[in-house]
């Protein structure tokens, strides 16, 4: 084995809770999201997982994630970000516009609407990051800390095989994801935890 790959969602902020579409703005974690990166770094602790190298998008919520589950300093990766929402940055989820639904109902078969990040540029970005850990020196533990969109597009490129499947999961805040890299290549990513 390569590598251990810990994929971390983020922990909630006050936009995940008033159900706004967050994207690339940048707030802290609120006192439910540091609980809960509090509880899945303790969760890495009683199993015994330590990490060797931390990775994070440089936006606070996941910077601030990363830091909570491991006292490793995080490496910041602009292809962790979040998918660039354009327009509809702060969109309210519970009323979002018609075409933004279009897209939400299904993300396989309706493009995003313009001014948005396409879901195939954010699975090529994270693919390029996750190619980049090939050269991660072998038996390293690492930690990638990320958004929802971020870590769907991750996930797809790690099981082309899913045909998009995995764009309208659900990943909620602190979930965690594992994947190992070996010598054949990435294998599939299994859930460990899920709020």
């Amino acid at each position: 084995m390569l590598a251990d790959l810990y994929f971390v969602r983020h922990g909630q902020t006050a936009l995940n809770q008033a159900k706004l579409l967050q994207g690339r703005s940048d707030f802290d974690l609120d006192s439910s999201g540091i609980s809960q990166a509090a509880r899945v770094g303790q969760w890495f602790r009683e199993q015994g997982i330590r990490f060797d190298c931390v990775f994070s998008s440089p936006l606070r919520r996941a910077v601030q994630t990363a830091g909570l589950i491991s006292n490793t300093t995080a490496v910041l990766d602009d292809r962790l970000i979040e998918m660039d929402y354009g327009p509809y940055e702060g969109a309210d989820l519970t009323d979002p516009p018609e075409e933004l639904l279009y897209f939400f109902q299904d993300f396989i078969h309706h493009p995003a609407p313009p001014g948005m990040e396409s879901l195939s540029q954010v699975v090529s970005r994270l693919g390029d990051f996750l190619e980049s850990l090939r050269d991660a020196p072998p038996g390293r533990s690492i930690l990638i800390s990320t958004h929802a969109i971020a870590l769907k597009g991750a996930l797809e490129y790690l099981t082309p095989e899913s045909g998009g499947g995995y764009w309208s999961k659900h990943i909620g805040n602190c979930a965690v994801y594992r994947a190992e890299l070996t010598e054949r290549g990435f294998q599939i990513p299994e859930l460990l935890l899920m709020d």
